[in-house]
């Protein structure tokens, strides 16, 4: 059954120990609590509903989980980078063009039927994605989401750079998200608003909100 082919798992976060030796700046979390008009309007078009299906692509954290299910709906998980550097290595950005990789990683993350998710909560998974995987997984997101679901995703504003905050993304409130940021991430292409709506254009709408942590913020409707 389709059910038994979803894991979510649950994790609890815990403060560091006082006596841990001190991290280098490089490794050094940074902690950022924000409002997010992108997240608020993503929560308000399923405000009124109850028993949605929600995809989250950045692995089960216990804040998500819990407030996702806490207003009635159901929440699968897919841990979208680490699966990213199983099927292409670490350093792996070339390796996404290889056609039998790609549909390999598409099989593991993403094969579901047609019209099965209500909204998909992609964060900044899709700016480590090469074009050809890129385009392929928006293909594919196209297909599994149902018409006039929503997705949320996040992309870095800044167009020179070459390296992202890896990032952790924690809902507290259906307006207010925690920031999580360890370390950077080679981003795979720079984005900007004309590049994005491009990517979405088989869908029916996409919306921006710039941010001043240089996020651009993104709706986009099916």
């Amino acid at each position: 059954m389709l059910m038994e082919r979803f894991r979510t798992m649950f994790r609890s976060s815990a403060a560091l120990p006082s006596n841990k030796p001190s991290r280098s700046n490089a490794d050094r979390e940074n902690v950022v609590l924000r409002q997010s008009r992108a997240l608020e309007q993503f929560f308000t078009y399923i405000n009124d509903q109850a028993g949605l299906s929600i995809l989250d692509l950045a692995g089960a954290t216990q804040e998500n989980v819990s407030f996702v299910t806490g207003l009635g709906h159901k929440l699968y998980t897919q841990d979208f980078l680490r699966s990213l550097d199983d099927t292409f290595g670490p350093d792996g950005i070339q390796e996404q063009t290889n056609p039998h990789l790609i549909e390999s990683f598409l099989e593991q993350n993403l094969d579901f039927p047609e019209n099965t998710f209500d909204g998909v909560l992609i964060w900044d998974v899709m700016q480590y994605l090469s074009p050809a995987l890129l385009n392929a997984t928006v293909q594919r997101l196209h297909r599994i989401v149902r018409p006039r679901s929503y997705l949320l995703a996040f992309f870095n504003a800044d167009e020179k750079v070459a390296f992202s905050p890896k990032t952790m993304f924690r809902i507290q409130s259906s307006t207010t998200l925690e920031l999580t940021q360890r370390g950077q991430r080679k981003q795979a292409q720079a984005f900007n608003n004309r590049s994005l709506e491009k990517l979405f254009g088989q869908f029916e709408s996409v919306k921006f909100f710039l941010t001043r942590e240089n996020l651009r913020e993104v709706i986009v409707k099916r």
